[in-house]
């Protein structure tokens, strides 16, 4: 199946032999995505000062705790590492930097249309196919994965970066965000399963609260499902626009009404997400395949971002635990440092539970 071509996170479009001429960056951050162009091409003084203001710049992702995910994994020279998340490969590089000289990395992708640019970035990098080797499967393919490539016994760490990474939010024509207009889309994978808007038609009133309350623990579930369910919207602002319609009026005494409202905008998005892309279902096969794939003295590290996600890891780690051979070196989580989460706010929401493997 030919896969969608949707417009690379570096570049703007091609348009022919004489694109038409852009328009003039005035300095500040545009609104439209494709307008963004000075971010796009890399130019380091528009970057520096994106990233100072607190915010990741168009087509890219700003990787979240990378010395504490380093360091829960404690990687050693020569070592295999398994990183269900290749993402922007934020964490991915330091992980190959950690493991050389002698050690590889197998990094997972469920996305077709990052995985080549991530690996080709890295590649030119210096990151050759000995060192970095890049699989189209999400984490819960892991067992597969290494069995394919003769490491059915295990590796000495796996890492998982869960959720949506910011040049997938940021881009519109993936329908993950809601500042801006594109398809109600949300599929990590756009060439597999239903869409988010097609979820929507078919779903009962009932069954949207449930998600809405599991993946997002939305406080309007039941308003927004009797309010959303079995609807068709035209977009991602439409449909952002008709939670808004819910829960205004129910916040509409409180002080921080407007935060509260884009609040829950935000977790529908989020609930949905995870849904479409069966996210919770991967991540518990990849907890109930960490024993078959870390080696003894091995280490596994998942960072979530919210708490369903959470739940779910500190449920598996205590049951592992409970089992001979496994501890975690701390039962409670750590979150990003307070400057962390002043520079890159899409990473205040961040949890990083570890365990190792005797």
């Amino acid at each position: 199946m030919s896969l969608p071509k949707l417009m690379p996170s570096d570049s703007l479009p091609d348009s022919g032999s004489r694109p038409p001429r852009r328009k003039r960056y005035s300095g500040r951050n545009p609104r439209k995505f494709a307008d963004k162009y000075k971010e796009h091409s890399g130019d380091a003084a528009t970057l520096q000062k994106v990233e100072s203001a607190g915010k990741t710049p168009a087509g890219r992702h700003r990787p979240v705790m990378v010395e504490e995910s380093l360091a829960a994994l404690a990687i050693q020279p020569g070592e295999t590492v398994a990183d269900g998340t290749l993402g922007y490969g934020g964490h991915t590089r330091e992980f190959l930097r950690a493991v050389a000289p002698g050690g590889r990395v197998i990094a997972l992708d469920v996305d077709p249309v990052q995985l080549p640019r991530t690996t080709e970035r890295l590649r030119r990098e210096g990151f050759g196919e000995d060192v970095l080797v890049a699989q189209h499967s999400n984490f819960a393919g892991l067992p597969r994965v290494l069995t394919e490539l003769g490491l059915g016994d295990g590796v000495d760490a796996v890492f998982a970066d869960l959720g949506a990474s910011s040049m997938q939010i940021d881009d519109p024509s993936r329908g993950f965000s809601w500042k801006q207009g594109g398809p109600l889309d949300m599929r990590l994978n756009p060439a597999r399963g239903q869409t988010a808007g097609e979820l929507l038609q078919k779903l009962t009133p009932a069954k949207l609260s449930a998600l809405l309350e599991e993946n997002a623990d939305e406080p309007h579930a039941a308003a927004l499902g009797a309010a959303l369910a079995g609807r068709t919207f035209a977009g991602t602002l439409p449909f952002a626009a008709a939670i808004r319609a819910v829960v205004s009026p129910a916040v509409r005494l409180r002080s921080d009404a407007e935060e509260q409202t884009e609040k829950s905008v935000r977790r529908v998005f989020q609930a949905l997400r995870i849904t479409v892309n069966d996210e919770l279902s991967a991540l518990d096969s990849l907890l109930r395949a960490l024993p078959q794939c870390l080696n003894p003295g091995g280490r596994a590290a998942i960072l979530t971002f919210h708490s369903g996600e959470d739940r779910r890891v500190k449920k598996a780690f205590a049951a592992l635990e409970q089992s001979d051979g496994w501890h975690q070196p701390d039962e409670q989580p750590r979150r990003p440092s307070g400057g962390e989460q002043r520079l890159n706010p899409r990473s205040t929401s961040a949890s990083l539970r570890w365990i190792v493997r005797s």
